[in-house]
């Protein structure tokens, strides 16, 4: 080969050594730009401003203790055995507005939110709580004055009101960001992030792991006088369900609904088992990819990999499902102008609800407590 050859064929290598070198730098960078951005509008900060609870009320010293919980026992590492934290070790903790909606399509254009969970994660304790709202409390709702003429009504329908088939405010992030800002301004509740899963893709992720086991204390019986279907009975003992099936135990309306919560509870629980399996880790980048495109949600790619990578590393104790005390719920009627009828709600003391909620909201409750057993309002994955 002659030099000038030699030459050539150099500069030729240098230039596709570059273009490579170009090539890898910038998909590295759109990777990183994709997997950093927000996967739907980012809410509202901050999301609104909390109502003023009246000037003269203050805790009363004899007010009871917020509610407890019992925890697993921690785990104990050996000063012998190095620790390796995981990559989602160490973050800032975050709140999540969870929703499921009672729609099955997943174009989130109309639909109430059939559960609303908040759930704050700590990354440093490992810890996750899950704050249950009853749908049914009657609360004040922004910017829905002009379209309803009332600036009352349901919790749930915060969300309905939000979404783009009503479309009763303007802000992007739409049902989640309406709801979010419902939350604080009754409650003062601090959310980072939203979530919401139609029914539809809540069957698909059930059935995409496998399906899920649980196991019922005592049967449970949905069946009403005007539907005998099976498929609304759950003996007691172990059970395997599918995704249908999850569902349907964890919409079962004729028992009380602190049970019903109780069951979506036990569901929630047994999606985070399966999750853990070798399989469904394997599987867990397909998944998520598969339904990103079909939940609304604010979080990056990202914040859902570090949750996920959370969930398969926290001990089972440590994911608390806490509710209100059900002393603080009373059922009531109110006349309900937009449907022109009396509609059932739950008559609570909101000063008492912001007590828990400000607690809440700084990861002093619920809390590890060193009686035995549980408070009725409370229950983890143990």
């Amino acid at each position: 080969m002659k030099n000038k050859q030699k030459i050539i064929l150099a500069f030729l290598s240098a230039v596709a050594c570059l273009a490579a070198a170009m090539s890898y730098y910038y998909a590295s960078q759109a990777y990183q730009a994709w997997s950093q951005k927000p996967l739907g509008p980012v809410l509202e900060s901050p999301t609104f401003r909390q109502k003023q609870l009246p000037a003269t009320w203050t805790v009363s010293p004899s007010a009871p203790p917020l509610s407890t919980v019992t925890l697993a026992p921690t785990l104990n590492f050996e000063t012998s055995t190095p620790l390796i934290l995981p990559p989602c070790y160490g973050l800032p903790p975050m709140t999540i507005l969870a929703i499921g909606t009672d729609q099955r399509s997943d174009d989130y254009k109309y639909g109430r939110a059939d559960v609303i969970r908040v759930v704050r994660v700590d990354y440093i304790s490992r810890r996750v709580s899950v704050l249950e709202f009853p749908r049914d409390l009657w609360v004040e709702i922004p910017e829905i004055y002009d379209n309803t003429g009332q600036d009352y009504d349901k919790l749930n329908t915060a969300y309905f009101y939000g979404n783009p088939g009503l479309h009763y405010w303007d802000h992007p992030s739409q049902g989640p960001g309406l709801l979010a800002r419902t939350l604080e301004l009754n409650f003062g509740v601090k959310v980072d992030h939203y979530i919401a899963v139609s029914m539809d893709v809540f069957v698909n992720l059930v059935d995409a792991i496998g399906g899920i086991d649980i196991t019922l204390a005592e049967e449970v019986d949905g069946r009403t006088g005007s539907d005998r279907s099976k498929r609304l009975y759950f003996p007691a003992g172990d059970q395997h369900l599918g995704g249908e099936q999850a569902l349907t135990l964890g919409r079962i309306r004729n028992v009380s609904v602190f049970s019903r919560a109780k069951h979506q509870n036990l569901v929630m629980c047994a999606v985070r088992k399966k999750m853990e399996s070798p399989e469904a880790l394997i599987q867990m980048p397909e998944i998520i990819s598969s339904f990103s495109n079909h939940i609304q949600t604010d979080l990056t790619p990202v914040q859902i990999s570090q949750l996920a990578c959370l969930g398969t590393s926290i001990p089972k104790g440590n994911i608390l499902f806490a509710s209100f005390p059900r002393e603080l719920f009373k059922p009531s009627e109110i006349y309900d102008p937009a449907l022109k009828q009396n509609v059932f709600i739950w008559d609570a003391d909101f000063n008492e609800i912001n007590r828990h909620v400000e607690q809440f909201n700084t990861g002093n409750w619920p809390v590890p407590s060193a009686s035995v057993g549980s408070d009725p309002e409370t229950s983890s994955c143990q």
